[in-house]
């Protein structure tokens, strides 16, 4: 299904970085069969970073960070990577939120990395070290400003799979989990062993703190509302 290219759609807003950003297109296949595979196509996403990437004007030895665009590195882990020489291949350890910085997760996120470019980097979003950077950033799913956007998601991301019936996708519902904190999917926590996933059961609990949030989300509380403790309203 054709999807609207957001960035191109939005590209004056972003005039001031024009020089930092790499944009590219991707078509997919013409095989209408291969889109029954969703991972394959996101694997192809993944893939023609790779492109991107050296055509970017990267240098060996100059630090790369690869991260989904819900996983945020905070300013001081930037900072850090900027001042330390010869890091080796690390993950960054970020606090997982749900909706909102409503509901803290865990610290269960730790897919982005952080590498010295070399000749070999390829984009990956897998286990490439056994290092990681503890308290990194944030990792916010579903993080959405409207119930449209959460139906968007739901309907053409990777596990789409998982709207059951056509229920999942009414408004009044996808709200309703949100301010409770349940499950979009009606599901289990996906867990690897019995005490994890007991003590995953249930609405997650909600959090009224702001500490430790990102300082751009705080000062401007107005206009980020439906991330804030309170805000679940959509």
């Amino acid at each position: 299904m054709p999807k609207p290219l957001s960035f191109v759609d939005n590209a004056d807003r972003f005039k001031f970085a024009t020089s930092k950003i790499m944009h590219g297109t991707f078509t997919g296949p013409a095989d209408p069969g291969f889109y029954k595979v969703p991972f394959q196509i996101e694997g192809m996403h993944r893939s023609a970073v790779n492109s991107l990437l050296r055509d970017s004007g990267i240098l060996p030895g100059d630090i790369l960070i690869m991260a989904d665009a819900d996983e945020i590195p905070s300013r001081h882990t930037i900072r850090l990577l900027q001042w330390c020489d010869g890091i080796p291949p690390l993950h960054l350890e970020l606090r997982h939120y749900l909706y909102s910085f409503e509901f803290p997760v865990d610290y269960s996120s730790w897919r982005s990395s952080a590498h010295q470019f070399g000749p070999l980097t390829q984009y990956r979003h897998s286990r490439q070290s056994d290092i990681m950077l503890a308290d990194a950033g944030w990792h916010c799913s579903f993080c959405f400003r409207s119930i449209k956007e959460f139906v968007f998601k739901m309907k053409a991301y990777s596990h789409a799979d998982r709207v059951r019936s056509s229920s999942y996708l009414e408004h009044s519902r996808i709200q309703k989990v949100i301010c409770q904190g349940d499950d979009l999917f009606d599901m289990l926590p996906e867990e690897f062993s019995f005490r994890e996933l007991i003590w995953k059961m249930g609405s997650i609990p909600k959090s009224a703190s702001a500490v430790n949030l990102p300082s751009y989300v705080i000062e401007n509380a107005d206009r980020f509302r439906f991330l804030l403790p309170g805000g679940c309203l959509r």
